[in-house]
């Protein structure tokens, strides 16, 4: 069986859902903050932005991102990317990330 059959788009952002914002209490896939999946080979990149420059958070989410990208099975590298551009805004959340957050 090919041990990286389940390494896709899908399974990262699965993973990705682990972590939480602790200031919104959502994951950052459904606020979000993750623009970029790159897959290659055992290595998986992660483009993401935070909801302000000054989050607090940065590292932690940052850290909580990469720590959930290497608990999935086949990934030997994680890189997390922090970007700015485009910048964030509550219209990039996902129904569910709105529910979360307290907005319609």
């Amino acid at each position: 069986m090919n041990p990286f059959a389940n390494l896709n788009e899908r399974t990262v952002l699965t993973a990705l859902r682990q972590v939480i914002d602790p200031e919104i209490g959502c994951n950052i896939v459904d606020l979000g903050l993750i623009y970029d999946v790159a897959i290659t080979g055992t290595k998986v990149t992660v483009q993401m932005t935070l909801t302000t420059p000054g989050c607090p958070m940065s590292e932690r989410l940052a850290q909580g991102a990469q720590w959930a990208l290497l608990g999935i099975a086949g990934v030997e590298e994680a890189a997390v990317e922090i970007v700015w551009d485009p910048p964030w805004q509550p219209a990039m959340m996902t129904a569910a990330g709105r529910a979360a957050a307290g907005m319609r």
